[in-house]
């Protein structure tokens, strides 16, 4: 064992050797290499570090210069530009209290109708009356009309959408124990199903501007005919609707208690008909008041805002939202109770009109709204813009009132024990409020006393409608009327009008007014409003002042509400909303 051991260490001594004799020559070699390659020719190397020098800065020129071409290129080619996906968040005057299209009355909740459902006919980006649902119409004389329905539409649910679906939404509506909104708007209609994709409606007398109703809300009636329409407001469903819209409901969220403030999260419909939104989510804030719009849009907890009050404008960064103005088919009207002491007198009504300068009243409107002298919106009627607007002279007003016996006394009118004493009524509203300022400044000029009265309408003692509207409790109101897509102002102006808010009352504007209803001869139609609108000048039962605008803010880095949209009323803002976006990225430029 001692002489293995011995061996052993004997080659372990040998084979070091033999290591340190072999490490000894490479390092001679090394050394040999390195004088000769570097340290004998180091003068050299300095002779030609110049040219060394000039080498490496011209190859880090050439990758410099490749690196700007590829940087100069790609900004030729590539922009930054709205891109699909993310989160659009509005804001929305509330409160959200069901999300059934029978019972929308608020902003938020007319929103919530627009995305959530479909409806036979719609309003687009140009204001125009388009099918949605429908893919065409026959009408009979204007008393019975025939609708067909396109084929691939679905409810969320995956079940087909068909005739049946419009017929038990009409019968709905109709029923006096759903309580639903619309429900006038229907009586004595008639609606059946000719086949799956057909439905007929017949009404009780003709009416031309029919198309216009049927932008309703469809419901499902594989969903809800086992539900009472008395119990259908308070149904599981109007918390949670299923529909057939661009979008889908994933969350009614409340986020105040105390508040009741609530926000619906809603997903992009992937299996919409007309194709899936560019955006994959969709969220609608529903805020009391205009302070928290605001306080919203500066901390970013949205990204726009519809249907608010011009003044908010002004608290905005402008550099970090975009404003955008497009006129409604409404009108501002200054509407004279005509059964009133001092307003029954024609003359009274033409001195006001007189003394009435509408121009300087919108120059205290935020956006100087477009004018609007007519009973409706002057490009809906052929021949309209030809009817000259009313003259502005307080001189011929003042003389006027002096040949119908109002004297001025004290700066006052005055006839008789009568003084000319007007309550002029308006909702609050900044520029309503603008409005009447400067009104009640024009008409004081020619001795008529103003008294204003401003109603809160977010007051929950109070009720505009019922205090206001129905009891007609003002000699004047100052106010919004909604005219849509059609120029039928029958109930508004005809004195059975459920809206006459004038109590105006005149044979030959009923003449008018009932008879343009009734014909489907465009021509022949607009000879009647012409003829109408001239009569209402004459006799001035209100006077416009101006055409809305829906004042819509948004993030610049987003794409909502375009500026050259025709946007009918607020509620239909949503015309576009399929290529609505909420981020920006870097995209091809398309040659």
């Amino acid at each position: 064992m001692d002489g293995k051991r011995a061996l052993k260490r004997l080659g372990l001594k040998k084979r070091s050797r033999i290591i340190r004799r072999h490490a000894r020559r490479i390092e001679e070699a090394t050394t040999r290499h390195a004088h000769r390659f570097l340290v004998s020719r180091w003068d050299k190397i300095r002779e030609v570090r110049l040219h060394i020098i000039v080498w490496m800065a011209s190859v880090g020129a050439l990758i410099a210069l490749v690196g700007v071409q590829m940087v100069w290129f790609q900004q030729a080619y590539i922009t930054r530009a709205p891109i699909g996906g993310g989160t659009y968040a509005e804001a929305l005057k509330g409160p959200i209290q069901t999300l059934n299209p029978l019972y929308a009355t608020t902003p938020a909740e007319l929103a919530a109708t627009h995305l959530l459902f479909s409806s036979l006919y719609s309003f687009d980006t140009t204001g125009h009356l388009k099918g949605d649902l429908a893919t065409g119409m026959v009408d009979d004389g204007n008393k019975a009309f025939t609708v067909h329905l396109r084929k691939d539409a679905h409810w969320q649910d995956g079940k087909p959408l068909t005739a049946n679906d419009v017929v038990f939404t009409v019968n709905l509506m109709k029923d006096p124990s759903s309580r639903a909104v619309m429900a006038a708007t229907w009586q004595g209609v008639s609606v059946e199903t000719v086949d799956a994709s057909t439905v007929k409606f017949t009404l009780p007398a003709a009416y031309a501007a029919f198309p216009q109703a049927l932008t309703f809300a469809i419901l499902p009636q594989h969903l809800l005919e086992k539900v009472s329409p008395a119990s259908l407001r308070e149904s599981t469903y109007s918390k949670a609707p299923v529909g057939s819209g661009p979008f889908t409901l994933r969350l009614l969220q409340t986020v105040g208690q105390s508040t009741g403030q609530k926000i619906a999260h809603m997903d992009a419909n992937d299996n919409y008909y007309r194709g899936r939104p560019r955006l994959d989510h969709l969220q609608l804030d529903a805020y009391n008041d205009d302070a928290s719009i605001v306080m919203a849009l500066r901390t970013g907890e949205v990204t726009g805002a519809s249907s608010i009050e011009s003044d908010i404008v002004a608290k905005l960064d402008t550099k970090k939202y975009e404003t955008v103005l497009r006129p409604l088919n409404d009108g501002v009207y200054v509407i004279f109770n005509t059964v009133h002491d001092g307003l029954k007198d024609m003359k009274v009504r033409q001195a006001l009109q007189l003394a009435t300068d509408t121009s300087a009243i919108r120059d205290h409107i935020f956006g100087h709204p477009q004018a609007l002298y007519l009973p409706f919106v002057t490009s809906q009627v052929k021949g309209a813009d030809k009817i000259a607007p009313p003259k502005v002279d307080p001189v011929a007003a003042g003389k006027l009132l002096d040949k119908d016996g109002w004297v001025m006394k004290d700066g006052v009118r005055t006839k008789g024990d009568k003084s000319l004493r007007l309550k002029v009524v308006t909702r609050k509203n900044a520029d309503y409020e603008a409005a009447l300022q400067e009104l009640a400044r024009q008409w004081h000029k020619i001795g008529v006393q103003v008294d204003s009265q401003i109603f809160d309408t977010s007051d929950p003692t109070q009720n505009f409608a019922t205090d206001i509207l129905q009891q007609r409790n003002y000699d004047v109101l100052l106010d919004d009327l909604a005219i849509g897509g059609d120029p039928d102002v029958f109930a508004y102006w005809h004195s059975q009008g459920l809206l006459n808010f004038s109590n105006f009352g005149d044979p030959k504007s009923d003449d008018y007014l009932s008879s343009a209803r009734t014909t489907s001869d465009q021509t022949l139609r607009s000879l009647k409003y012409v003829a109408f609108a001239k009569q209402w000048l004459t006799d001035v039962p209100a006077i416009g002042l101006y055409q809305p605008n829906l004042v819509y803010i948004h993030s610049r880095s987003t794409q909502a509400v375009q500026p050259d949209e025709v946007i009918v009323s607020a509620d239909n803002h949503f015309a576009g909303v399929r290529y609505w976006t909420a981020e920006r990225g870097s995209v091809y430029k398309t040659p």
